[in-house]
């Protein structure tokens, strides 16, 4: 189940909303908020796959027990036995789902060898909850959290539904108090359900249709595609893993807090940075966030081994991402990258904004290439089309031209919605509170029955994180 999904949105949804705020309106007791929210989470994790709800549950449960050793033990030697067990089998379980199948192959490739691959499905957002995980032992370790004495609610902040299989990463010192103690309002669970219509609607409006043209262009044969229909495409592509992935987090921020929980942004407008490292401070913060706080600084950070570090940070950050080589290049294509603006590029940027901007742009599109194509021999083939150096490739084709017409009113759409204009004419409108609330909820409620009614017909729905 996911949220763009019509049983989602019109069973679980509203049944789950219902059983919550009819619980609240009674008792107004957390624990009894916390069982249902659990219970939910768990049959939503459990719909498309039931038995990985053990996987989950059982992780849980190892590092909650060593949660309390590590807390009871604090300073000895059990406490470091405590959390480096933790770590090694959480990790290990990740390996095994997820990077078993790669790491055979590659292998086998390599020595030429005929080791037997194993088939293994990945249970969808277990890098997720197991990044969320670690960091939780890790900040109880280095005591910047309290203990979780109830396994119910260790079990609920991994599993919440919201953000179980889209991210963000969610810290548990973010909501540790939430877990505890939290009210609902009507002003809170309007402003959810209106940032989780956005989110919807960037995903099934923007992210579907941009990666339905983007399709048209980058599965065709590389070998017709012009240098025009390459830029295109990967443009197009650009703009669909944008608005999927920050719809997912606008979707996740507020369906948790019409439950009352409030999570930290995930993007900020990346695609207007003017430089590498200002993009990934505006992209998928959580996650790095994340590397930076529990890899990076621990590793040395910029005190020692700093290229050694950043290099380790983005393979890893590549991997992260999927278990193929290609996220690998990818990684380390970013560190390189981060390593070249660091020692030489970035105060030039600072003076001169707008060159800065246009090498993000064009170093991010030939990113999100690598990012796109698995295949090494395909990658090349298509980088040498957007560079206008592949053999017989012209400028411009029949197959460019159709899309360009096709979604001729999409792309500035597109553009425009990658900006912060919209949400800006919104804050002016606030001051007209009136018009404001009429404006909101009239466009909440539009863009609602448009995206069911695109859902009804839609044949390009991708799910884009299967592989997290």
């Amino acid at each position: 189940m996911v949220f763009s999904n019509l049983i989602f949105l019109g069973i679980f949804l509203p049944i789950v909303l219902g059983s919550y705020y009819l619980v609240y309106a009674v008792c107004k007791n957390v624990s009894v908020l916390n069982v249902i929210l659990l219970a939910a989470s768990l049959f939503f994790y459990a719909w498309g796959e039931p038995v990985w709800v053990v996987v989950l549950a059982a992780t849980a449960l190892l590092d909650y027990w060593n949660g309390r050793r590590i807390a009871a033990y604090k300073g000895t030697w059990k406490a470091k036995a405590a959390l480096f067990t933790s770590i090694f089998i959480d990790l290990g379980i990740l390996f095994c789902f997820k990077y078993l199948v790669f790491a055979v192959e590659s292998i086998n490739q390599c020595l030429s060898l005929a080791l037997p691959v194993p088939s293994l499905t990945l249970p969808i957002g277990i890098s997720f909850y197991t990044f969320q995980s670690l960091s939780y032992l890790l900040d109880l370790y280095w005591g910047k959290v309290a203990v979780q004495t109830k396994y119910s609610n260790y079990l609920l902040y991994l599993s919440m539904f919201p953000q179980l299989v889209a991210g963000p990463i969610v810290r548990y010192s973010d909501i540790a108090a939430q877990l505890q103690q939290r009210v609902l309002t009507l002003h809170g669970f309007c402003y959810g359900a209106g940032r989780f219509m956005c989110g919807l609607g960037k995903k099934v409006i923007l992210a579907n249709y941009a990666g339905e043209a983007a399709v048209l262009l980058l599965d065709g044969n590389i070998a017709q595609l012009s240098v025009a229909g390459a830029w295109l495409g990967i443009l197009l592509y650009a703009f669909q893993i944008y608005f999927d992935f920050s719809g997912y987090s606008d979707m996740a921020i507020g369906l948790g807090r019409m439950f009352g929980f409030v999570y930290q942004e995930n993007f900020r407008y990346p695609y207007l940075s003017c430089s590498i490292t200002e993009f990934w401070r505006r992209w998928h913060i959580s996650l790095g966030f994340f590397f930076r706080d529990y890899v990076y600084i621990p590793l040395g950070g910029n005190r020692r081994f700093q290229l050694r570090n950043i290099m380790v940070v983005w393979a890893l950050t590549g991997l992260w991402h999927g278990a193929s080589w290609n996220f690998v290049y990818w990684g380390l294509y970013y560190g390189c990258l981060l390593l070249l603006e660091k020692t030489w590029l970035l105060s030039f940027f600072r003076r001169h904004t707008g060159w800065g901007w246009c090498w993000t742009a064009v170093a991010v599109l030939i990113g999100w290439s690598v990012f796109y194509y698995t295949d090494l021999s395909q990658w090349l083939q298509f980088f040498c089309t957007l560079l206008g150096l592949a053999p017989g490739s012209s400028w411009l084709d029949l197959r460019t031209r159709s899309v360009l017409q096709q979604y001729a009113l999409l792309l500035p759409v597109l553009a425009l919605a990658s900006t912060p204009v919209p949400a800006q004419l919104m804050t002016r409108l606030q001051k007209r509170q009136r018009l404001f609330a009429a404006v909101q909820t009239a466009g909440v409620l539009l863009l609602g029955v448009l995206c069911l009614i695109l859902l009804v017909g839609q044949s390009y729905n991708p799910f884009l994180y299967f592989r997290f």
